[in-house]
Formats: structure tokens, C-alpha cells, sequence
């Protein structure tokens, strides 16, 4: 069999603030023949996700950080090329957490198979994968919207918040949301369904803005960028509201402690729930949440865009990008 050489992607240094493409470098390795129950993989697309920025840092977290020279890992789908294994054939697809590489060999641990019927294959790195899952269980599982109430997105055109967003109007709330241009509030309002949202770069005073948008204040707030929109969220939160800390991309790359919200003592005086949750947690959800996006998916219910670059040498622009606002949906690496 002729060697597959496999270009992938490593971390170079430890970004300080944002990363720059320097940080990262391509190599060029040797995949080994497959073994006894072993299968190679070519990943067709390859994700790029915040939450990454954090394991560029040496922090103990809830995930390992990343090695300096390691080939960084991401969500990836891709297709069986060989397979020796009974589980897998060549031609089916394949959804892991092994991307940032053109190709890799299996034993089929970490790996599910997945058979796209009416949507494209990416679609399972973003409003199929981990970000739609993360937006289904927290919003559902934690800030449970009734109907009628008011819901609050921040990064309201994103990979998560744009799931939660229509969810949230499907499940009967009034929906309002942020996002960083003209082009993404337009987008929310015309196919999302968003009763309101804003660009929170042209808003000015984020309090104000937030408040005139909801005259009735706000039950549930799915919290993605934290800061400013943190501390609009608590001066608005109507009693018993529930705050879903999802992510603070905000803070991802403070080169100094971030201050505090101001307001964080509406917390006791409004009984407020605020609860951070790690996606991995609920991935026994995972069948209710493929039938009930399939079928809302089939009605016209869930809408979404992709942002996707071509070459497996895009991946740093691409995840620099989401720092930047370059993407509306989800950013997607096509290899």
C-alpha cells in the first residue's frame, strides 16, 4: 500500500492574548499501515471552537491542556477510507474529536458513525454536534423557558447561540439577542426569527440597549460572551431569573485578571440561578436531542449558516478568526 502522508496541524508556542498564526505550525507525517481491527480515516471537515483557546494555556481544567509539538485535537467528520475493523466499512462517515489532521488510524474508540440524510455531513460539527448539543442542554436542562417569557442571547449569530436562539422561539419565548455587525443582526431578525437583536459593537450603552429591547425584563439569559453583556443581563433579570453560563469568549484572551461585574449582588436580592455547565456532561441526552433537531430541522424550525475555510492550512486564521468576529455560524475547516 502506498504511504498516505498527512499534513496536521501543532502547537508551536503558547499564545499570549489573542493567538497569532505563529504560534502554530504544519507538519507533514507518515500514516502507519492499519492493523488487526484498525481503520483509516480522511477527515473531510475539521472544527474550530473557543473553548480551544483555553487548553493552549497550562491550566489544570476540566480538559487537559494542550502540548507544546502536540497535533491539536478537534471536532472532526470524516470518511473510512480501510477499514480491518467489523464495525466500520470503508464509505461511511465518522464524527471524532481527532481533527487538525488530514488523516488518522483507529482502533474506532471515540469515533460515531453517522449517516447524514438531509443534511450535509459538517452539519455535525455544528448544529448537529457539540455546539447544538451545548445549546439544547443548556438552555433546556438549565434555563428552562416557559412560554411567553423573555430569553436573552449574547453572540446570538454564533455556532451555539443561534441554536439557542431558535429553540427559545420554539419553545413559545419572546427572543432577543446580540451580535457583532449589521450583517448577523440582519440574519437573526429575517431567518432566525429573533423578535429583536442588536449590534453590540454600534449599541453603546449595553444597559440601556438591553433594557429598551426588554420592557418586561428577562427570565433566562444564555450567557456566551460575558463582561459588559454580563452586567446588562443582571440589571434586567426579572425575580427567580436563570443565567446560563455557557462561555465568556470576552475573557479568553485577558492577558490580566478581567474586573467583575459591578451588579453580581442582583444575584441574592433577584434569587437568581446561575449555573455553568460542561457540555461532555450530558452526552447521554444525545438521542433525544438528534430526534428533536431532526424533526424541527424537517419543519423549518432550525436555520443555519457556516463559515467554512478551504485547506487544513486555513486552521489557524480560521480559530484566530472567531476572536475577531469573522464568522456567522459556525466555523467550519473544510480539508
Amino acid at each position: 500500500m502506498q504511504t498516505i502522508v498527512s499534513r496536521e496541524i501543532r502547537l508551536k508556542s503558547r499564545p499570549v492574548g489573542v493567538p497569532k498564526e505563529s504560534d502554530f505550525e504544519h507538519v507533514e507525517v507518515a500514516v502507519p499501515d492499519i492493523g488487526t481491527d484498525q481503520l483509516l480515516v480522511r477527515n473531510l471537515y475539521m472544527s474550530v471552537d473557543p473553548y480551544m483557546r483555553g487548553r493552549m494555556n497550562d491550566l489544570k481544567s476540566y480538559i487537559p491542556p494542550f502540548q507544546i509539538g502536540q497535533t491539536l485535537e478537534g471536532g472532526s467528520v470524516g470518511e473510512v477510507v480501510a477499514s480491518n475493523n467489523d464495525h466500520f466499512k470503508p464509505g461511511d462517515n465518522v464524527v471524532s474529536f481527532l481533527g487538525w489532521r488530514e488523516f488518522f488510524v483507529s482502533d474506532g474508540v471515540g469515533l460515531t458513525k453517522i449517516e447524514p440524510a438531509n443534511v450535509p455531513v459538517q452539519a455535525y460539527l455544528g448544529t448537529l454536534g457539540m455546539p447544538g448539543l451545548t445549546a439544547y442542554c443548556g438552555l433546556l436542562e438549565i434555563g428552562k423557558p416557559a412560554e411567553g417569557e423573555t430569553v436573552f442571547v449574547s453572540a446570538a449569530s454564533g455556532a451555539v447561540g443561534s441554536i439557542v436562539s431558535q429553540i427559545a422561539k420554539i419553545k413559545g419565548c419572546r427572543v432577543i439577542g446580540s451580535a457583532g455587525s449589521e450583517e448577523k443582526v440582519a440574519w437573526l431578525k429575517a431567518e432566525a426569527g429573533v423578535d429583536d437583536a442588536f449590534n453590540y459593537k454600534r449599541a453603546g450603552d449595553l444597559v440601556e440597549t438591553v433594557g429598551r429591547l426588554s420592557p418586561n425584563g428577562i427570565d433566562v439569559y444564555y450567557e456566551n460572551v460575558g463582561g459588559r453583556h454580563l452586567v446588562a443581563a443582571l440589571e434586567h433579570m426579572n425575580t427567580y431569573g436563570r443565567l446560563v453560563m455557557c462561555g465568556m469568549i470576552d475573557q479568553y484572551n485577558a492577558t490580566a485578571p478581567p474586573a467583575g461585574p459591578v451588579n453580581l449582588g442582583y444575584v441574592i436580592s433577584k434569587q437568581l440561578r446561575m449555573q455553568g455547565f460542561i457540555v461532555m456532561d450530558y452526552m447521554d441526552r444525545m438521542p433525544q436531542f438528534y430526534a428533536d433537531m431532526h424533526r424541527w430541522i424537517a419543519e423549518g424550525k432550525i436555520k443555519w449558516q457556516e463559515t467554512i475555510l478551504a485547506g487544513i492550512d486555513k486552521a489557524p486564521k480560521a480559530f484566530i478568526g472567531l476572536f475577531k468576529g469573522k464568522n456567522l455560524g459556525k466555523m467550519i475547516v473544510k480539508l
